[in-house]
């Protein structure tokens, strides 16, 4: 790849998608096409030296003009949020088949030699998941299938579909199953956030109303790892100049519970709150962790920022956030805050 050629990042006015087109921006790559849904004025991130288009992606005509002249397609649009959207929203998120599917379409038609594929952690069987001590996730374990029902299947195929474009038309794709991606410039209210998030806001906004409690949905004792957003963006990097065929794990091996994940932003916080728990909320899997070897094997890297570095640096951005939306600040109380530069 020349810093010349043209990159796609479709998903851009996202969280993850929008921080790769930072990343790109800062590694020197000069002809980025950024793409999302979202009016310009609601994306995360935008900048004015990069070329924005706001497409619906789940049309084919749309897609084609997202990848019109591109070399390379980093391809993270989807419809998603954390488990309270992806729970009751499982035709929209089976739908997002279309934007991968007519992608990689585009991708061929218009001769992309690279495509990248971002997967979920969604995708690996239930029943592997029902400890509660984060069992490790090994690639292969996506098999015999049994996905997170709507969201994880969409992502299965759309795996599948990738390996059949290299198959088939010799298109170069890579694919991770990102582990639960946080920080800041993320979704943080509004229905869609992830677990870090919500409960950064929740913290912060029991402190700054003085009520000290807090609402966590389940027993508590649900656990996860938690990736954040730039080892993320290295490792897609990685992943994409690698020799790695299979979708691969992308993700903290760093496990904790919910009630863990608490206790760590209340230390930051300062605060102890008295905790409710919501039994008939959202709960996904209960255990769920990334088990590492491949990657460890293929690229001699990993995930390796710690959850209290990230989480501090998350906590700080969300108070930002928080204070100005009790200010009224026009454009950060909106449900997608936005810079331009």
């Amino acid at each position: 790849m020349s810093h010349n050629d043209q990159v796609v990042v479709t998903g851009a006015g996202g969280f993850i998608a929008g921080s790769l087109v930072a990343a790109l921006r800062n590694h020197g790559y000069r002809r980025i096409r950024a793409v999302d849904i979202k009016p310009l004025a609601y994306w995360y991130q935008r900048f004015d030296d990069v070329e924005n288009l706001s497409l619906d992606l789940n049309e084919k005509e749309n897609c084609e003009i997202a990848a019109r002249g591109a070399r390379e397609i980093y391809n993270l649009a989807a419809n998603m949020g954390g488990m309270g959207f992806i729970e009751k929203n499982k035709a929209v998120c089976m739908l997002s088949v279309l934007i991968n599917t007519q992608m990689l379409q585009s991708a061929v038609k218009y001769g992309a030699t690279r495509y990248f594929y971002s997967s979920s952690a969604c995708v690996y069987n239930g029943d592997k998941q029902k400890s509660f001590e984060a069992p490790l996730l090994k690639e292969e374990d996506a098999y015999p299938a049994l996905a997170e029902d709507g969201y994880g299947w969409e992502k299965l195929f759309s795996e599948r579909m990738c390996r059949h474009f290299r198959e088939d038309f010799g298109l170069y794709t890579r694919v991770a199953r990102f582990h639960n991606v946080y920080g800041p410039w993320g979704t943080w209210f509004g229905g869609r956030e992830k677990a870090p998030a919500a409960i950064c806001r929740k913290v912060i906004e029991a402190k700054l109303t003085a009520k000290h409690e807090i609402e966590i949905w389940g027993t508590g004792h649900q656990t996860r790892s938690f990736m954040y957003i730039d080892d993320c963006l290295e490792g897609v990097q990685k992943i994409m100049n690698s020799e790695i065929l299979e979708p691969i794990n992308l993700g903290s091996s760093e496990a904790v519970s919910i009630n863990q994940l608490v206790d760590l932003v209340e230390g930051i916080a300062g605060i102890r709150l008295e905790r409710k728990y919501d039994l008939d909320a959202p709960r996904g899997v209960n255990g769920r962790n990334s088990d590492n070897t491949l990657i460890k094997r293929y690229l001699n890297w990993e995930p390796s920022i710690p959850l209290q570095m990230g989480l501090e640096k998350t906590y700080a951005w969300i108070y930002d956030q928080c204070l100005a939306r009790e200010k009224g600040a026009a454009g950060v109380v909106r449900e997608f805050a936005t810079i331009s530069s």
